[in-house]
């Protein structure tokens, strides 16, 4: 049984080069059960000066004010917890990822939640995880010097604890598809 978190970054719907690549890979992952994370059609958040201080309160001692602040970020982390392989989406805007993308790396980096500070440096703790990417561009090639997208996405994912990554470029596995 494989569970799958599918997130989509993409500010399209119609004509996603991003979002016919994950359906592609969705498919080839054969996932029992699938989440969906769609951050166009539901966006999240930016993080604010109430999150970044509350996010810092040890768990003993959050208040249910607290609780409800972080309750978003609870049900995001929730969500990679229960999957096995996260699928994530993303076009290339701009040389960087989608605002959308930024704000959910945002909401699921936490301290002693999703990675630890230890005296060896931090240490991700959403471990035994896959991550599968696909990548869109229009015109910076998918590891070019000019895509900051890619590996920011990559080192994220590791800094958590998910070292098992595969990159796609979203246009090839829909080239393949469509084959």
């Amino acid at each position: 049984m494989t569970t799958v978190l599918h997130i989509s970054a993409s500010g399209t719907h119609n004509g996603s080069i991003s979002r016919a690549a994950t359906a592609a890979l969705l498919d080839d992952l054969q996932a029992t059960r699938v989440i969906v994370r769609d951050l166009a059609k539901t966006p999240l958040p930016q993080v604010d000066e109430t999150w970044i201080t509350t996010r810092l309160i040890p768990e003993a001692d959050l208040t249910e004010e607290n609780r409800k602040v972080l309750a978003l970020s609870d049900d995001l982390i929730a969500e990679i917890r229960a999957a096995d392989v996260i699928l994530i989406g993303m076009p290339m805007y701009n040389f960087g990822m989608p605002a959308a993308l930024k704000a959910w790396i945002d909401l699921i980096a936490r301290p002693k939640v999703t990675f630890a500070y230890t005296e060896n440096g931090p240490v991700g703790l959403l471990d035994g995880k896959r991550a599968v990417v696909a990548v869109a561009s229009g015109g910076v090639p998918v590891g070019a010097p000019l895509d900051f997208a890619t590996p920011h996405l990559a080192q994220v994912l590791r800094f958590v604890g998910i070292t098992d990554i595969d990159i796609h470029t979203a246009k090839d596995v829909a080239t393949k598809k469509a084959a």
